[in-house]
C-alpha cells in the first residue's frame, strides 16, 4: 500500500486513477470501474488507535465486504483550506462516494460538494446536508453515558475521572454524557473532568493519571487517541480501572480495562456506502446511528463486573433506546487542571 501525502497527492491521483491499487487500504488489485468507487479524506494518522483508525477500518471494510475501489488521502491538517482542496483532488478521480471523516470537515464538503454535483458526499459526525451531501453520526454520547453508569456503580472510592484531548463537539458531547451517566447511579461521586489539550501526548497523559489518581479516582474514562496508553500504564501501576471507548479495550487488554464505550464511526462510511451500492441511498439526510445499532455504538464490560452490574447497563441502555433517558450533551461544571491541583 502506498501512502498518499497532501504535497504529492494530486501528482499520485491523477497518474495513477482509481484503477490503481497502490493507495487502496485493502491493497486490492486492479478493478473494473463497474464497482463502486469510493474515497476518503482523513484529517489525522491511520494508526492513531482512535477516531482516525476507525474510519481507515471502515474504509477497509468497504472494499473488502463491498467489493469497491477505494482511495483515501490521510495526515491533512484540520484546516478549511487543505480539507477543501484534498477534497478537490479525490473529487477529480470522479468517486461515486466521498467520505469526508470527522466534523471537522463538515464546511469544506458543503463547499466542495457544490463544486461536484455528479459525486455522493458524506461527513461522519457532520451536521450537514444538501442536495448531494448528507451526514452520518455515530452517537458516541450514549456509549460515554453508559460508561460513566458503568463508573458510578463501580468505583469504590467515590471519585472517577473523565480525560480528553482537545476541545471538539463529540468530546463535549462524550464528556458531558459520562458526567450525566455517573450522576445518575451515583449522585454523591466526585467527577473529576480534563481536557489535556493533547489526544497523542503519553508524557502528559500519564501526569493527569496521577494527578487524578492522587485525588482518588479508582476509575478514568479516557477519550484519547495514542496517548490513551500514558493513561493505560498508570493505571496498571496502581492496580486501578481504565474505561476506553472507540474500540473494545476490554478484548485487547482485560487486566485493565473494565469497560469500553465502543463508537465505531467507521459504520458511518460502511453503511452510506452500503446503501449506496443497494440502491438505496439518500441524500440531504442527517443521519444519526444509535444503541439501536450494537455494532456501531455499545459498552462492553469485563467478565470481572458483577452481573448484577451488567443487567443494570443493559436496562439502561434499553432506556436510553426507548426514549426514557435522554442523554445530556452539554456540561458546565468545574474541571480538573495540573495547574490548579
Amino acid at each position: 500500500m502506498k501512502k498518499i501525502f497532501l504535497i504529492l497527492a494530486l501528482a499520485v491521483l491523477v497518474l495513477s486513477g482509481f484503477e490503481s491499487s497502490s493507495n487502496s487500504p485493502g491493497g486490492a488489485n486492479k478493478m473494473s470501474h463497474k464497482k463502486l468507487r469510493v474515497a476518503m479524506l482523513i484529517p489525522g494518522k491511520i494508526d492513531d488507535r482512535g477516531f482516525m483508525e476507525s474510519g481507515y477500518n471502515g474504509l477497509v471494510r468497504i472494499e473488502k465486504e463491498l467489493d469497491a475501489q477505494t482511495t483515501y488521502i490521510d495526515q491533512i491538517k484540520p484546516e478549511l483550506s487543505a480539507m477543501s482542496e484534498a477534497l478537490r483532488t479525490l473529487a477529480k478521480k470522479q468517486p461515486d462516494l466521498i467520505i469526508m471523516h470527522g466534523g471537522q470537515g463538515s464546511e469544506a464538503a458543503k463547499i466542495v460538494s457544490q463544486e461536484f454535483p455528479k459525486i455522493q458526499f458524506i461527513v461522519t459526525q457532520g451536521n450537514v446536508s444538501g442536495p448531494n451531501l448528507s451526514s452520518y453520526e455515530v452517537l458516541q454520547e450514549e456509549s460515554a453515558w453508559l460508561a460513566g453508569a458503568a463508573a458510578g456503580l463501580l468505583t469504590k472510592t467515590g471519585t472517577v475521572g473523565h480525560m480528553s484531548g482537545i476541545r471538539v463537539v463529540p468530546g463535549l458531547k462524550g464528556r458531558a454524557a459520562y458526567v450525566d451517566g455517573v450522576k445518575y447511579t451515583n449522585p454523591e461521586a466526585r467527577i473529576l473532568t480534563s481536557f489535556i489539550g493533547d489526544q497523542d501526548n503519553n508524557e502528559l497523559s500519564r501526569k493527569y493519571a496521577e494527578a487524578q489518581i492522587n485525588e482518588g479516582a479508582d476509575i478514568i474514562f479516557t477519550m484519547l487517541n495514542s496517548g490513551r496508553n500514558g493513561v493505560t500504564e498508570t493505571l496498571k501501576e496502581h492496580g486501578l480501572h481504565h474505561i476506553g471507548n472507540v474500540r473494545d479495550y476490554v478484548a485487547e487488554q482485560p487486566d485493565v480495562f473494565i469497560a469500553s464505550a465502543v463508537a465505531d464511526s467507521g459504520m458511518a462510511g460502511f453503511l452510506a456506502a452500503k446503501s449506496l451500492k443497494e440502491g438505496t441511498y439518500t441524500p440531504n439526510v442527517i443521519k444519526k446511528i444509535g444503541l439501536e445499532n450494537l455494532e456501531a455504538i455499545r459498552l462492553t464490560l469485563s467478565s470481572s463486573v458483577p452481573q448484577e452490574v451488567k443487567d443494570t447497563i443493559a436496562n439502561l441502555s434499553a432506556k436510553i433506546q426507548n426514549g426514557q433517558i435522554e442523554v445530556a450533551t452539554t456540561y458546565d461544571g468545574p474541571e480538573f487542571n495540573l495547574e490548579e491541583n
